[in-house]
């Protein structure tokens, strides 16, 4: 049976290289993109569907009330610029984003996940959201990520264990956000997101990934 996947933000970059990944694998894959003409581009050349969805918009969101997605990877963020106090707006943006969405998504899509008893949920995150590295990046982006961190964690102690959740980093990666100078592909980035997608039974729940390998909070 294919497993349904969501993948928020996956018309380009990482997220594109994931749902990619996914599809591959024979997933049934469906991603969000916030411009209807990337999202019918990506879709296309993806063989996948997708859903015109907004994370800065909640109402956007309810259309995945109850879906039946055995797969939700929550890869979408923003890069805020600018000092917290110069651009506040960043910061309720970022935790809009990359925060309040992904749990929104979550409440939408987990009880559906316990009931047929698989869920597979992946957390994008970043180094920038450890405390362990130092919490970096600009404006609110390690704020909302070490929120993320934190939210993944304690979901975990929520979600039954076939419903597994994990969050993870996945490096310095060539994207619009990561710019030219990286030093991994999207596809490099995306190996961690879509091996945590489709663990098998004794995987692992609540940690912190990157390359495969748990790294501290």
């Amino acid at each position: 049976m294919a497993r349904a996947a969501l993948v928020t933000g996956g018309n380009r970059g990482i997220g594109r290289a994931i749902a990619a990944g996914l599809v591959a694998q024979g997933c049934e894959v469906t991603i969000t993109a916030r411009d209807r003409g990337e999202g019918e581009e990506a879709a296309a050349a993806l063989g996948c569907n997708w859903a015109l969805a907004d994370l800065l918009e909640p109402d956007t969101l309810r259309q995945f009330d109850g879906a039946e997605f055995d797969i939700l990877v929550n890869n979408a963020g923003i890069l805020p610029q600018g000092s917290l106090l110069e651009n506040p707006a960043g910061y309720f943006d970022a935790m809009a984003v990359m925060v309040d969405a992904p749990f929104r998504l979550v409440l939408s899509l987990a009880p559906g996940m316990i009931a047929r008893g698989y869920g597979r949920i992946v957390n994008m995150s970043s180094g920038w959201g450890a405390f362990a590295e130092g919490l970096g990046g600009p404006n609110a982006y390690g704020i909302a990520k070490a929120a993320l961190n934190a939210q993944t964690k304690a979901l975990a102690r929520d979600l039954p264990d076939c419903v597994k959740i994990n969050t993870m980093c996945p490096g310095w990666v060539r994207t619009r956000m990561g710019g030219e100078g990286a030093n991994l592909s999207a596809e490099e980035g995306a190996d961690t997101a879509i091996w945590l997608a489709t663990l098998p039974e004794d995987g692992p729940t609540g940690g912190f990934f990157r390359r495969r390998k748990e790294i501290a909070w």
